[in-house]
């Protein structure tokens, strides 16, 4: 889940601090002085120049001036912030058309969600991400004859990674443009666009209440709001997290007019400058009063707060315990008055016991009811990668595995009429874990090696009888500096992502963990930096499974045999209902969705040698 970069725009990311440059330093100066370490060294998840290259100049001083870069911008010029995007912008870069407006409205009827419609991230607040078939409308014979219908672009940006909502014929998407939309979901015109005060990863929530229908959501400077549903207009905003790196990644969660905000950060990243003093931060959910934004509760996955720990080669004082940041979707039952979440890592030392693991809080006060770690000892941060031995670096002395869970935990029935949650690790491993018996495992499976970005990423898809996870495993190897679209490192030879090895679609019991099937992936043949790795979150209908992959193809799965019905690949460029040349790229963090006979997913994803993207697409059967 490390989001790095020292000029990703639009972006809440973040790499060792810009330094001061002399007055009307050029750009080139400046860049290799202070982002080359991470854009041509192979830092992970760091798009390299190429994929910087197809921003405007614009993009990249918006970032530093007031969006995702602006801590580090401060400390530079306005000429020297001209002079580096100037330096790495590209003036041909596509914008998008304001003449997109659709001519009609669309209305949100009172049981709209009674109508076809996917909303938030799992469809469900039990995290299935399996679309019922009176929701989805397509049947599985008709997904091999799905055809591209429309595409809309996202302008300034190289990332498409926020997952759509559809609701009463109208989708809802935001962008790493720091823009909502709301779209005509059958045509892709342009209802209204709200601009946030970061971008945006995460799934929408719609929800009715006294005043209408409202859109619900976060962003990558930790801001939760809610907007008029019908007309984009601002209703509130709440900021949740005051630390500098919190971020929202995971969408929040809409329950009985409670949001449920998960916080992560980006601080395992920004922690690695030796002069920074790591770590403070510490990962939470925010309850708020959907009516209001007011807080209701807090509850933090590590109950004590940081304290000075040792210092490291600089004299700088370090902290801890930090981390176990909350990536993803919380579950929430109702019923049992409880919320379930995985976390990830410690960023310091000492390493939290509450990290990696499954962590209940009760609904109505937020304490923590019960924990199980997966991986002890688990704490990590990027001054890790390289570190100089005997060297007192940011690295904590348990320089764990980086085993975090990325994926939101699927609340679950069982065939004894038992439940369980289910989720994957980085660390390769699916677990199934009973809530009702503080966390017990009720069983295990490892389908890869695991890694840092190996393992499973972004989360699993769960019917009655099975769950369907993808596997990333993504791996890199070094190549000869002549080879075509290698990538420069600052820590050895360059590199590509390696095409055999990570990949695969797999289909576990519910009840026991066994392997239904195994489907590899089909192969990257002689495509040049091409990763057979599947992080992207997997989404089910009745009868098929889809999974995409860092090698830009969306492919549709058999659910009883995992047979490969429907393969497409997005990447390439298109033609746009808002006239902005889009191209599409790989295909990492949210999934597919499928509502009332389409399907749509978002393509873009430019990290670690992942192909840069900024396309939305519709598909329709026989396009129509």
């Amino acid at each position: 889940m490390r989001v790095v970069a020292c000029l990703l725009v639009l972006s809440a990311l973040s790499c060792p601090a810009l330094g001061e440059e002399t007055q009307g330093a050029a750009g080139d100066t400046i860049f290799r002085a202070h982002c080359a370490e991470c854009h041509n060294g192979g830092v992970m998840r760091a798009p390299d120049v190429s994929a910087l290259r197809q921003l405007s100049p614009a993009s990249i001083k918006a970032a530093l001036t007031g969006g995702s870069m602006s801590n580090q911008g401060q400390r530079l010029s306005a000429a020297e912030i001209d002079a580096v995007s100037r330096f790495l912008g590209n003036n041909s870069a596509p914008v998008a058309s304001a003449a997109v407006a659709c001519t009609n409205a669309i209305p949100l009827s009172a049981d709209a969600l009674a109508e076809p419609h996917w909303n938030g991230w799992g469809v469900d607040a039990a995290q299935h991400r399996f679309q019922p078939a009176t929701m989805a409308q397509l049947a599985a014979a008709d997904v091999p004859n799905l055809k591209l219908k429309w595409a809309f672009g996202f302008d300034g940006v190289i990332h498409a990674y926020a997952q759509p909502t559809i609701v009463a014929g109208r989708l809802f998407v935001g962008s790493a443009s720091s823009k909502i939309y709301s779209l005509d979901a059958k045509t892709g015109c342009v209802i209204w666009m709200f601009v946030t005060k970061a971008p945006v990863r995460t799934a929408i929530s719609i929800a009715l209440d006294a005043r209408g229908w409202s859109a619900f959501f976060g962003d990558q400077r930790a801001n939760a709001y809610a907007l008029d549903a019908l007309t984009g207009k601002l209703l509130w905003i709440t900021h949740v997290d005051d630390h500098p790196a919190a971020v929202i990644t995971g969408a929040p969660t809409l329950v009985d007019r409670v949001l449920y905000v998960p916080i992560t950060s980006y601080e395992e990243v920004t922690g690695a400058d030796p002069h920074y003093p790591c770590c403070t931060f510490r990962g939470s959910i925010v309850a708020l009063d959907t009516a209001t934004g007011q807080v209701l509760w807090k509850s933090y996955s590590i109950a004590e707060a940081p304290k000075p720990m040792r210092t490291n080669h600089l004299g700088v004082q370090l902290f801890g315990p930090s981390g176990a940041g909350i990536w993803s979707s919380p579950a929430v039952d109702p019923a049992g008055g409880m919320l379930y979440a995985t976390t990830g890592d410690s960023y310091s030392d000492p390493p939290a016991a509450n990290s990696d693991a499954f962590v209940a809080f009760r609904l109505g006060n937020g304490k923590l009811a019960w924990s199980h770690q997966m991986t002890a000892g688990d704490a990590f941060n990027i001054a890790c990668i390289g570190a100089t031995p005997g060297v007192l670096s940011n690295c904590p002395d348990a320089n764990g595995p980086d085993f975090d869970f990325g994926s939101s935990p699927i609340l679950v029935q069982l065939a004894d009429g038992k439940r369980a949650l289910v989720a994957g690790q980085k660390s390769g491993v699916v677990y199934a874990v009973d809530p009702d018996r503080q966390g017990a495992i009720i069983w295990q499976r490892r389908l890869g090696e695991g890694g840092k970005q190996g393992g499973v990423q972004w989360g699993a898809a769960a019917d009655a009888h099975n769950v369907y996870v993808a596997l990333s495993d993504v791996r890199t190897r070094p190549v000869p500096d002549s080879t075509p679209g290698a990538q420069k490192s600052s820590r050895g030879p360059k590199f590509l992502l390696n095409p055999t090895v990570g990949g695969g679609l797999f289909a576990l019991a519910l009840e026991t963990g066994e392997v239904v099937w195994h489907t590899p992936h089909p192969g990257c043949g002689d495509a040049p930096g091409c990763s057979p790795a599947q992080s992207a979150a997997v989404t089910a209908i009745p009868g098929v499974v889809f999974s995409g992959g860092l090698d830009g193809h969306l492919r549709a799965y058999d659910a009883a045999s995992g047979r490969i019905i429907w393969d497409v690949d997005t990447k390439g460029s298109y033609q746009t209902v808002n006239e902005t040349t889009a191209f599409g790229g790989s295909l990492d963090g949210p999934g597919p969705v499928v509502v009332d006979g389409m399907l749509y997913v978002t393509s873009g994803y430019a990290h670690l040698g992942g192909a840069p993207g900024n396309v939305l697409l519709a598909f329709s059967v026989s396009g129509k």
